[in-house]
């Protein structure tokens, strides 16, 4: 169970994290996790496109599922969540999100144990700190091992900080992300060449951490590094958008994306 609570109501268009607890013929009553288990709704228009002859074909009692808020009534505290408007993305980027929490959790628990303190009494102490400053203990985490925080200058008790930092440092590395694809860049211009390599110049400016490989037949394999999936997605729409400037009536460019597996 996932000790991150953010307290109040959830934003509209906010992603979160919710477990189906109950089952109507037009509606899904979801607890929201990040919550305090704060009850949502999500009624049978916001499940999945088009006409819908069974709920239970696309959730079940039980079932975690991510959603987006599109309603707060404040007075009420009614909550009005959608499963179709949170696409592939937003999912992914959510789940990872909760799984690198629940890693940093696990990573107290070991410090609980080491120190002999309750896990709930060192995980008090701990987010009470970093939690000013950061949204979750991952991402404070992340920054330890890279070296750009530091426990006792957040707060945290010597001796917890001390554990504390010998494990993230050698468990919560950090994680590198990498999306992969092919571009084609194809052109009839007498000044074909200088525009290939002005293109291929424009994508090595926008970071150092995207390569390219050359294919032969005008195909190039790109593969972009990153560490958060946010700013490797923002990466790409910049790729695309270097590509789509190649293209007029003479010349033409695409870029295909490789599936994750």
């Amino acid at each position: 169970m996932m000790l991150y609570r953010k307290h109040g109501l959830p934003e509209v268009d906010e992603i979160v994290l919710c477990k189906v607890t109950k089952l109507y013929p037009n509606s899904v009553f979801v607890e929201m996790l990040e919550y305090g288990n704060k009850v949502g709704v999500v009624y049978i228009s916001e499940v999945a496109p088009g006409r819908i002859r069974n709920l239970r074909e696309y959730v079940e009692i039980g079932r975690q599922i991510v959603c987006k808020v599109i309603r707060i009534d404040p007075a009420t505290g009614n909550i009005d969540l959608s499963l179709r408007r949170a696409n592939s993305t937003q999912r992914a980027e959510k789940l990872e999100e909760i799984k690198q929490e629940l890693k940093a959790e696990s990573i107290l628990k070991s410090v609980s144990e080491k120190l002999k303190k309750p896990l709930y009494e060192i995980y008090t102490q701990v987010s009470s700190k970093v939690m000013k400053e950061y949204s979750h203990l991952y991402v404070c985490f992340r920054e330890i091992a890279a070296g750009n925080a530091d426990l006792e200058q957040l707060g945290v008790e010597k001796n917890i900080a001390k554990e504390l930092t010998a494990i993230v440092l050698e468990k919560f590395k950090p994680l590198k992300i990498f999306l992969t694809g092919e571009i084609s860049l194809k052109t009839y211009a007498s000044d074909g060449i200088d525009r290939i390599k002005s293109t291929l110049a424009s994508i090595g400016k926008i970071s150092s951490t995207i390569t390219l490989t050359y294919l032969g037949g005008g195909k190039y394999k790109f593969i972009l590094e990153d560490i958060d999936y946010k700013a490797a997605e923002k990466m790409l729409r910049k790729l695309e958008e270097v590509i789509e400037k190649f293209n007029d009536k003479i010349s033409t460019a695409s870029i295909t994306r490789e599936k994750s597996e």
